[in-house]
């Protein structure tokens, strides 16, 4: 018996082979990958299918592109072959008529008649024009209302010709062969070109006939209709401006570009002009695109259904990641936490302890959960109060800010906290239990202990203060804070603030404070706070008294911008001061009195010189008048001289009056010549009496001063009375009895401008100690001074806001002088003439 062979077994072995190979590799893989390689196979699948029918769809687009391109390539052609074949017949005729015109055949009128025939037969050539060759026109004949234009040299008044048709006229004439002009716009706006057929007569140029084609005529009616129904054909210049086309663009409108273009020159014409054919690609048919959008439809479905199952397998992963992570993360976090976290069930057993409950209790999680109350960290003298706060806490009443409760640690210290109760709820929304949170507050607790210490301490140093104090809101005009020297005086309103303050009941509505608030409406409150205080002096006309006020911005303590004021009774400082300034009055009208009393021999020697020669005048004119020896003129003479001597000792009086009479200071403009020229009338006495001599220079153009000019008088005149009396009892040589008076303006950097009166003397000087003590009240180098001179002087000086001083002058070691000098601010908004 012969063995049967299996045929079929090497090609099963065959086919096999690769099953077993990608069933082996198969399995190779973890169960993760296959699951992806499962769900991305089919997904591949899908997108080669999609991406085999955008592949065909791509190709017959491509080739529907071509064949639109030959079509429009077509089209163009053939309009091109019926514009060229037109203008060739055309400029056939044309170089006819020249000939005949150039060899003299036909006159103006046989033209004429020519050229409307011409123009008859060619609705496309708008005029005819025969040139000559001084551009003159000849003849004309125009088949619509508008002469040709030609570059002639006689145009109508004010019109502009175009460059275009005199090229063409001087390329004909150069040449001698028909030229085309580029295309221009006549006078209608129009777009034309013209050819200039050149007119020879025996050799020579005899102007040029000039022919003018319509643009949009040459595509109206030389290109082929089936042409302009199939695609847009269109006559454009050299810069690429359509000049007339097939398709009309709606007005305002900017047309696209068409897909498919196709240009071709204008022959025979060489100006420019070229046609543009205009395609678009046409649908690829209704039942393409459905079959293509179904096929896409249907691959997009299955590629979403198929990244809906990945993804959501990865969700499930990323879920059961996220869990883990998040368990790991809350078992961290309440390991990690400060804040002691304890659940209790229904009936008050607990149930979970974190760590830092433990922690703060001292117990091991092992001995608290299960517990029932009393809980073991409860403080044994305290179980009715915290069984009592259990219940509240289990009937869900405990209050929304916590409890403070004592809790007890394993070795007996106790400690304050604050717990907060909130439910646990399940996830199906029902209450099993109660969570509750717990907060070391000893430190907190003492913290706020102290700063309510501390708070109470400054209010009562507040309002142990004789000075009032209130704060008040600056938007709201409320009275934040008052102390009981506020209260006292003002009360509890807000209008003793606005008093203070300087205004009505706000303070910021009237127009001192208008302004303030407008302007601080837009700064930032750190750079109102950081403002230095305003201090200032009030007086409360219903209390009749003044105070010291003491403003300055601070933020409150819930953010608002407020405004602080201290103001401080000052009525019996006020009341001082006037009495001072009284006293100080009386003291410079004795210092003045005086002053004349010292003077009083020398203003004695000085009237008697006047009165006695008044004496002598009118004992003169008795004898006479008696002798009958004086005339009329001689008697008014002699009157006029002795009313001219009584004039001089009124004036002396008057003077002497107007220094020593007492009257309220009282600052005025005043200039500083005016009070150097009267002080030095009433010191001229004592100088001649004493034989010393005064040199004065007063600057030109001096500011004003707004000063008392009795009380600088009084100034000027005590330092030069004084220089005088130092030169006379130091029996100083002649050389040596002068004194200078100096008045200039000067600059300084501590006091700004400021007048300077300057009186040098060449006398002993002063020794340190006297000037050490000059300025001193009731001291004195005199043995009959009362020393209240330059003590007046200085006060007078300061109460102008002016410094003076006192200085030796000297020639190497020895003293050769003294200089007193002092200044006075200026009023620079006036100036002296």
């Amino acid at each position: 018996m012969q063995p049967v062979h299996d045929v079929a077994a090497p090609a099963r072995t065959a086919k096999g082979w690769p099953q077993r190979l990608f069933g082996r590799w198969w399995r190779r893989q973890s169960p993760a990958r296959q699951d992806r390689y499962a769900t991305l196979g089919p997904l591949v699948s899908v997108l080669l299918f999609l991406a085999a029918i955008i592949t065909a769809f791509w190709y017959l687009r491509n080739e529907e592109l071509e064949r639109e391109q030959a079509s429009v390539k077509r089209d163009t052609e053939i309009a091109q072959q019926q514009i060229r074949l037109r203008l060739i017949e055309n400029q056939e005729q044309l170089v006819r008529i020249a000939r005949e015109i150039g060899t003299r055949s036909i006159d103006q009128e046989e033209f004429l008649g020519q050229a409307a025939s011409f123009t008859r037969e060619r609705p496309e050539i708008t005029s005819l024009v025969w040139i000559g060759a001084n551009r003159a026109r000849r003849a004309s004949y125009s088949a619509t209302t508008f002469q040709a234009e030609t570059g002639a040299l006689v145009e109508p008044a004010g019109t502009q010709r175009p460059a275009e048709p005199e090229s063409a006229f001087d390329a004909a004439r150069e040449l001698r062969q028909p030229v085309y002009s580029r295309p221009f716009n006549d006078r209608n706006g129009n777009a034309v070109f013209q050819i200039h057929v050149p007119l020879i007569d025996r050799a020579a140029f005899a102007g040029s006939l000039v022919a003018e084609y319509s643009v949009e005529s040459l595509v109206r009616y030389f290109v082929p209709a089936e042409v302009s129904n199939r695609h847009a054909i269109a006559l454009l210049d050299a810069n690429d401006r359509t000049l007339a086309s097939t398709v009309s663009a709606m007005p305002g409108v900017t047309s696209r570009r068409a897909q498919i273009v196709h240009d071709v020159p204008v022959a025979p014409a060489g100006n420019g002009l070229f046609l543009r054919g205009q395609g678009y690609r046409t649908s690829i048919g209704l039942i393409g695109n459905t079959l293509f959008w179904m096929v896409a439809a249907l691959s997009v479905l299955t590629v979403w259904m198929l990244l809906g199952t990945w993804r959501h397998m990865r969700r499930r992963v990323q879920m059961q990641s996220a869990l883990v992570s998040e368990t790991n993360f809350r078992r961290a976090m309440e390991n990690s936490m400060l804040t002691g976290m304890r659940a209790m069930d229904m009936e008050g057993r607990i149930t979970y302890v974190n760590p830092a409950f433990c922690a703060m209790t001292g117990f091991l999680e092992s001995e608290l959960i299960g517990r029932r109350p009393p809980f073991p960290y409860w403080p044994p003298d305290r179980f009715e109060e915290n069984n009592r706060l259990l219940q509240q806490e289990l009937q869900g009443r405990s209050p929304a800010g916590g409890i403070e409760v004592k809790v007890m640690r394993k070795e007996g210290s106790v400690f304050d906290s604050r717990m907060y109760v909130s439910p646990l709820i399940d996830p199906k929304g029902q209450q099993t239990g109660w969570m509750t949170s717990m907060t070391n507050i000893t430190e907190a607790k003492r913290i706020r202990d102290q700063l309510s210490a501390s708070h109470e301490r400054f209010t009562t140093v507040l309002e142990g203060l004789d000075a009032a104090v209130s704060v008040l809101s600056v938007q709201q005009s409320e009275l934040l804070f008052a102390n009981r020297s506020y209260r006292l005086w003002f009360g509890a309103d807000a209008r003793g603030h606005a008093l203070l303050a300087g205004g009505e009941p706000s303070p910021f509505a009237n127009s001192e404070f208008g302004d303030t608030i407008e302007s601080l409406g837009g700064l930032p409150t750190t750079e109102l706070t950081e403002a230095g205080s305003d201090s200032r002096e009030v007086l409360i006309e219903p209390l009749r008294k003044w105070f010291d006020v003491r403003t300055r911005y601070l933020q409150w303590t819930d953010g608002r911008l407020a405004q602080m004021l201290i103001a401080t009774d000052i009525t019996a400082r006020r009341n001082a001061e006037n009495l001072a300034a009284h006293q100080a009055e009386k003291a410079q009208v004795t210092s003045r009195l005086v002053t004349m009393g010292e003077m009083a021999s020398s203003v004695a020697h000085e009237l008697n010189q006047p009165l006695t020669a008044i004496t002598n005048y009118c004992n003169g004119m008795v004898t006479r008048v008696r002798n009958e020896a004086i005339s009329k003129d001689d008697l008014i003479a002699a009157l006029e001289k002795t009313a001219r001597q009584a004039q001089r000792a009124g004036q002396i009086i008057h003077r002497i009056r107007a220094f020593v009479k007492r009257s309220e200071p009282q600052r005025q403009p005043a200039q500083a010549k005016a009070i150097v020229e009267d002080a030095i009338d009433l010191a001229g006495i004592e100088l001649r009496r004493r034989n010393v001599a005064i040199t004065t220079y007063v600057a030109q153009r001096l500011p004003m001063l707004m000063v008392d000019p009795i009380l600088i008088e009084q100034v000027v005149l005590n330092l030069v009375k004084n220089a005088a009396e130092a030169i006379d009892n130091a029996q100083l040589p002649p050389k040596r009895r002068n004194i200078e008076l100096r008045v200039v303006p000067r600059h300084t950097p501590e006091e700004g401008g400021v007048i300077e009166f300057t009186v040098t003397d060449m006398g002993p000087g002063l020794k340190e100690e006297v000037i050490a003590r000059m300025y001193e009240a009731f001291f004195s180098t005199k043995t009959d001074g009362l020393g209240i001179g330059l003590s007046l002087c200085r006060s007078i000086i300061e109460s102008h806001r002016g410094r003076i001083k006192a200085q030796n002058l000297y020639n190497g070691d020895s003293v050769v002088g003294c200089r007193f000098s002092f200044t006075l601010p200026v009023d620079i908004s006036r100036s002296e003439s």
